[in-house]
Parts: C-alpha cells; sequence; structure tokens
C-alpha cells in the first residue's frame, strides 16, 4: 500500500522505467533478507521491503505497456501483465514443492536482476516524454517503439494536441475532480480494482490448499498447482481475446461466470453439513466444490484478473494519471490485504458462507460493469479520455 501511494509521483517525476529500476532494488533486498533470515524480524522486514516495491511495479507496468502499445495490440500487450503474475504464482506453486522456501527466496531475486540491466536496453514512455516537454527525445522514443520506417506523424500530432493542454508540471487540485472528465474515469478504475479484489480471489489462491483440504481432496498441493497451471491457460485465453471481443464483453462474461462458480461452491459446502461424512453424497459434494472453484479461477482469469489493470492504465488522463492511478493502486491492495487477512477467519466462520459473500460481490460487479464501464477497445489513449468530456 505504501509502494500504491508512492507510485504515481515516482513514475511521474522520474518517468517510467525510472520508477521499475526504483522498485527492482527493495525486490532485490527484500528476497534476500527473507533467504538468510537469523528470525522472525527479516521476514518481517523482507515482506515490507517486497511490498513496497510490488506496489510501485503493480502501477508502473501496465501504465508503461499501455502508453507504448499501438491501439490494435494495447489490450492484448496489457493483458500479458496479468500473464506473467500468474506464470509466477504457477512457478512459486511448483518450486514450492520441490525447494525450501530459503532456496525460494533466492530465486525471487532472480527477475529482478534480469529487469534492471533489460531497462537499458528498452525506450521511455513517449506519451511521458511528451508531458515533460522533451520533444525530440518523444519522438525518437515513438519511432524505435512503431519502427524505422514507419510512418508517426499523425500519432505525435495526437499525443502533441494531448499534451497541448496540460502544462507540463500543472498540480491537480481537489476542484479539479468535480469535472466529469476527472471524476467518471477515476471512480471506474478505481472500482473494478476494488471489484477485482472483492470477488475473493486472493482469498481462493492463497487459501487453495486449505479449501481442497476442506473438500476432502488428499492430494491438496498438486490440486493447487493445477489451479496454478488453469489460470496460465485461461488468462491466455483472455490476452488473445481481448483485442477482438473488446474489454467490456469479456468483464461481463468473466464477473457473470464466477457469480454462476461460486453459488455452486456455497450449495456444496452448505449441502456437506446435511449428509454423512461416509456416504458417497459428501464425496461428490467435495468434487463440485472443487470443480466451482477451479470454474471461478477460469472466469477471473477471462476478465477480472488483466482487465481492471488494462482500463485503469487506458481511460486515466494525463494530468491526474499520477494521483488517480496511485489511489486505485493503492484501494486494490487495501482490499487485497483485507481479503488474504479475513479469507481464514471467514473460512474457519463458514466456507459456505464465505463463498456467498463472494457471490453477492461479485453480482454487484456485473451491475457495475454493465452501467458504468465503457468500451475502449480500438481507440488511441487521446480519444479515449476525450470521450469522458
Amino acid at each position: 500500500m505504501v509502494g500504491a501511494v508512492a507510485s504515481g509521483q515516482i513514475a511521474e517525476y522520474i518517468g517510467r522505467k525510472g520508477s521499475l529500476m526504483i522498485a527492482a532494488i527493495p525486490n532485490i533486498i527484500g528476497w534476500l533478507a527473507i533467504s538468510f533470515a537469523r528470525d522472525v524480524s527479516f521476514l518481517y522486514m523482507g515482506r515490507l521491503l517486497e511490498g513496497f516495491g510490488v506496489g510501485i511495479i503493480s502501477y508502473t507496468v501496465p501504465v508503461y505497456i499501455a502508453e507504448i502499445a499501438p491501439q490494435n495490440l494495447r489490450g492484448g500487450l496489457g493483458s500479458v501483465n496479468q500473464l506473467s503474475v500468474t506464470i509466477g504464482i504457477m512457478l512459486s506453486y511448483l518450486l514450492g514443492l520441490f525447494v525450501g522456501w530459503r532456496s525460494l527466496a533466492v530465486l525471487g531475486t532472480l527477475p529482478c536482476l534480469i529487469l534492471i540491466p533489460g531497462l537499458f536496453f528498452i525506450p521511455e514512455s513517449p506519451r511521458w516524454l511528451a508531458k515533460m516537454g522533451m520533444t525530440d527525445d518523444f519522438e525518437a522514443s515513438l519511432q524505435v517503439l512503431r519502427g524505422f520506417d514507419a510512418d508517426i506523424t499523425l500519432e505525435v500530432n495526437e499525443i502533441k494536441r494531448s499534451v497541448a493542454s496540460t502544462s507540463r508540471r500543472t498540480a491537480i487540485r481537489f476542484a479539479d475532480l468535480k469535472l466529469k472528465r476527472y471524476w467518471l474515469p477515476l471512480m471506474i478504475g478505481i472500482g473494478l480494482l476494488v471489484f477485482q479484489q472483492l470477488s475473493g480471489i486472493n482469498g481462493v489462491i492463497f487459501y487453495s490448499t486449505t479449501i481442497f483440504e476442506s473438500a476432502g481432496i488428499s492430494s491438496s498441493n498438486a490440486a493447487t498447482v493445477g489451479v496454478g497451471a488453469i489460470q496460465v491457460i485461461a488468462t491466455a485465453i483472455s490476452t488473445w481475446l481481448v483485442d477482438k471481443t473488446g474489454r467490456r464483453l469479456l468483464l461481463i462474461v468473466s464477473s457473470s461466470g464466477m457469480v454462476l462458480s461460486l453459488l455452486l461452491v456455497a450449495i456444496s459446502f452448505f449441502s456437506k453439513g446435511f449428509v454423512s461424512e461416509d456416504s458417497t453424497a459428501y464425496g461428490i459434494l467435495g468434487i463440485l466444490s472443487v470443480i466451482g472453484v477451479v470454474c471461478m479461477v477460469i472466469a477471473f482469469s477471462l476478465g477480472m484478473g488483466p482487465i481492471p489493470w488494462l482500463i485503469m492504465s487506458e481511460i486515466l488522463p494525463i494530468k491526474i494519471k499520477g494521483l488517480a492511478g496511485s489511489v486505485a493502486t493503492l484501494a486494490n491492495w487495501l482490499l487485497s490485504w483485507v481479503i488474504t487477512m479475513t479469507a481464514p477467519l471467514l473460512l474457519d466462520w463458514s466456507s459456505g458462507g464465505t463463498f456467498t459473500l463472494y457471490m453477492l460481490m461479485c453480482t454487484f460487479t456485473v451491475i457495475f460493469v454493465t452501467i458504468w464501464v465503457p468500451e475502449t477497445k480500438g481507440k488511441t489513449l487521446e480519444e479515449i479520455q476525450f470521450s469522458f468530456r
């Protein structure tokens, strides 16, 4: 959450590449503190540093991708961010079966150690350079991204027009947030990232082993790795679909699928209270609850996983992007913390009740997306922001 608060300002003042480089350093130190921990205080310190780095990265990466991607590929490239997250989750599940947690923490430093030198070989965001008044650098960056033979005149003019309406370091005032062009995209961005967490996905992912055990699955670790693999496949499908079907349709299908999946899980857990543990019906209900959890993860990965971050990075106007992006990312991690902290307590209270609660939240998500979320497919960032005026 602290990283999220800092992320927007850091990305605004030292650039998207600079903020990623800064974020990699606490990540590396954090993993090393965990790996070589002498007592529990090292673990807390490592996790605090990790959290700070991830808070910055989780805002900066989708914004950077949205700002460098051509409009026809922006959805797919933006979804690669969440695809990479799911691959990371699956790898940690898988490696955790074979190596101890100290070795796993050392392996965690590898992506950061690749990221730092890698950043020297990629261009800075042309839209950020344009906003900072670095006209020559911005055009050179865009030319590198689009290819040296590409004609970038139209795109250059469009970005210049957009930036011209915002002076270089104009501070956003809270009075400005009364304007529809600012409050509406901010509300949509925050709303999607809040509902993403209220679906309970982190409770399900982090405690999947416990959920499978309570469902009567003996090899719960293997089942957890299976869920990780399914999440990767479903997110990959979303990455392929998002620029074909559009963001809005995928969000509605995804959240509706989560409602039905969670209903199945809730009914299964509630019904288990009425049958004998030795009966065939008890075993069948256990299998149904696992099927529901798997379907929920698939439905989430098809839309509610990747798309809220993508839309947040697309719709926020350049003038408020730093502040608004920080607020939206903070809201996401705050709810992530609440869900993660309450999930074991809720599951102890009532597994069926927990999934019913998550199902209600997903129902509200369907309503929110249907009423408020616009389609951004096939539009430039400047066209999307102009549509809110």
